[in-house]
């Protein structure tokens, strides 16, 4: 943490105040560390404005408390921030050690919509899980669930339908409101009843949220779901306030959130946003009090900001000669975690020619999955034959790998020839997915070229418009990667391939027996079924092809090398309340 002498603490202090970030009216006095008896009535807030000069520094009493306590356990432990009790002893840290600049991570994805009910990207989704809790969440590093605003796990019917949970209680949103049963199910309602991108991950499921008292809530299925914890830890399920967000619209521009380890202090727009400790989360506090997340435009002015040391953290996404360079740089540290994002190609199975299963499946011959991964993500994807991702539960290598030979053969049954080629566009999106999509697109045109059958024509559009052509089915063939939405086959299959799912993405595809195959492995308890009905799904896949997966990608994060607490895991969401510096 860097020192500051008394005139820069001023300062800091009159522009946290300037802010609106909480200090007190005047600059604590620039005291040392001491020990201080809690009487009744504090609590660490107030304490931390009238000691460190920030409310959010509260962070600071806990660790120098709690570290205290290791050596002499005449100091409190402090084990929940929201409750301290009279004649505990704490140790107040200095100003100096306490106060330090806000943690900065820098990424090129942006923020499309605050709205939880609106909200269907991973980088939203990502700032929900640091600034508005779920009733469980992932225990950091790890795919396993814990409770979060719950209090224990939850008690589950003998049919499986009837999930219930009980509440923290004394549990407020930011704006004051009580965060309750009645407001869990204000929140799960509004998503059905507005039907925004992600309402299907509720509307599908849920068949009514019924509040049993102020504390618990009892959650209803329309059919048994082994995987319905994980479907709790995403954006649509956070409880949000009643009082905060419109009850019969989106509010996209919202700096609501929920309750989370940090509530939204400032935000604007694809520049940066300010997230501060919340100190009424009921869980432990965020180990940096302040974090600014900041946007840019593309890769390379990401990575000169990370190497001028204006940012903490560079996060998604460098290109891959970034990370191979700045392995070689003593300054920062390279990160790498393994990571169940894929990428594929999507197919309207609506537009011709792609309504012949034939030209699908030679566009999935053609394809070089090596190339992709070697040459343009530079090993730090792996090629992938199936929608299930590499290490999860039920995973096969289900489609073949290139066979130009194979490709033409199905092209020529199908009528084209190299005089009659088939001329198809490509359509693909700038930013979303990293400075590296153009030469994604290049190579795989070059790749269906190769069979001097297809004539390619790449298009592109900005990730906006590129979402909005998914309902009018705009484009025939098309780029896309995907985030988990639960840690399930039924989320790389169901979105894509179910009849009364596959419209969203623009696919368009509708099998009956595809969706009996779905259906069935939804609602199956037993893994063993499960997994030999996701064998058949994928078998199905190479046949139908309504998406074509290549490659599977690993996380990266690089950060200065005073940064700790970096915590990854397969589900991919960044847990910005265990970084520290």
């Amino acid at each position: 943490m860097l020192k500051r002498t008394l005139v820069n603490l001023l300062l800091v202090f009159a522009i946290l105040f300037t802010l609106g970030v909480g200090a007190a009216s005047a600059a604590p006095p620039a005291q040392g560390e001491m020990t201080y008896t809690v009487k009744l009535g504090d609590n660490l807030w107030t304490l931390a404005e009238k000691y460190l000069g920030s409310g959010p520094a509260y962070w600071a009493i806990v660790n120098a408390t709690n570290a205290k306590h290791d050596e002499d356990s005449s100091f409190a432990y402090i084990e929940n921030p929201s409750l301290i009790h009279p004649g505990w002893k704490l140790l107040i840290p200095g100003v100096e050690a306490a106060v330090g600049e806000p943690l900065v991570i820098g990424t090129t994805d942006t923020i499309t919509d605050l709205d939880p009910a609106e909200a269907y990207d991973f980088h939203t989704w990502e700032i929900f899980y640091n600034a508005a809790g779920t009733l469980l969440t992932y225990v950091p590093g790890t795919t396993k669930l814990e409770p979060e605003l719950a209090v224990e796990m939850p008690m589950v019917s003998d049919d499986g339908l009837e999930w219930t949970f009980k509440l923290h209680p004394g549990m407020k949103f930011p704006d004051g409101t009580a965060l309750d049963a009645n407001a869990v199910k204000w929140s799960v309602d509004r998503v059905v009843r507005l039907e925004g991108d992600p309402n299907w991950l509720v509307s599908s499921f849920l068949d009514e949220a019924i509040v049993v008292d102020d504390l618990t809530i009892t959650f209803k299925l329309q059919n048994p779901v082994g995987f319905f914890p994980y479907l709790l830890v995403d954006a649509p399920w956070a409880p949000i306030s009643p009082n905060c967000y419109p009850e019969d619209g989106f509010d996209s521009d919202s700096t609501c959130s929920g309750l989370g380890p940090y509530k939204i202090a400032r935000w604007e727009r694809d520049v940066e946003m300010t997230l501060e400790a919340n100190p009424d989360y009921p869980g432990d506090p965020p180990k940096w009090p302040s974090i600014i997340v900041r946007y840019f435009a593309d890769a390379t002015t990401m990575r000169l900001a990370l190497e001028n040391g204006e940012i903490d953290v560079a996060w998604k996404t460098l290109l891959p000669t970034d990370y191979m360079d700045l392995e070689d740089n003593p300054n920062v540290t390279v990160i790498e975690s393994p990571g169940a994002y894929i990428r594929y190609i999507c197919i309207n199975a609506t537009t011709e020619p792609f309504t012949d299963i034939r030209i699908k499946q030679a566009l999935s011959l053609a394809i070089d999955r090596d190339e992709i991964s070697d040459r343009v993500y530079l090993g730090t994807h792996q090629p992938l034959f199936s929608m299930v991702p590499m290490g999860m539960e039920g995973h096969i290598d289900a489609f073949s790998g290139r066979d130009l030979d194979a490709a033409k053969a199905l092209l020529t049954e199908a009528g084209y020839s190299e005089g009659s080629p088939l001329e198809m566009d490509l359509w693909w999106t700038p930013a979303h997915y990293g400075d590296t999509e153009a030469d994604v697109a290049t190579v795989i045109k070059a790749n269906l070229e190769a069979t001097g059958m297809i004539n390619v024509s790449l298009q592109s559009a900005e990730w906006a418009t590129y979402t909005d052509n998914f309902g009018p089915g705009t484009m025939p063939v098309f780029l896309l990667g995907w985030y988990p939405d639960y840690m399930d086959p039924d989320n790389y299959t169901w979105s894509f391939s179910h009849s009364e799912a596959a419209d969203d993405l623009g696919i368009f595809y509708a099998s009956d027996e595809m969706d009996a195959l779905l259906e069935a492995a939804q609602t199956e308890t037993d893994q063993a079924t499960r997994t030999a009905l996701y064998a058949q799904i994928q078998e199905l896949w190479t046949t139908e092809c309504p998406t074509i997966p290549f490659t599977q990608g690993a996380l990266y994060v690089v950060t200065q090398n005073n940064v700790t607490g970096v915590t990854m895991a397969p589900h991919m969401l960044f847990p910005y309340f265990l970084l520290s510096k």
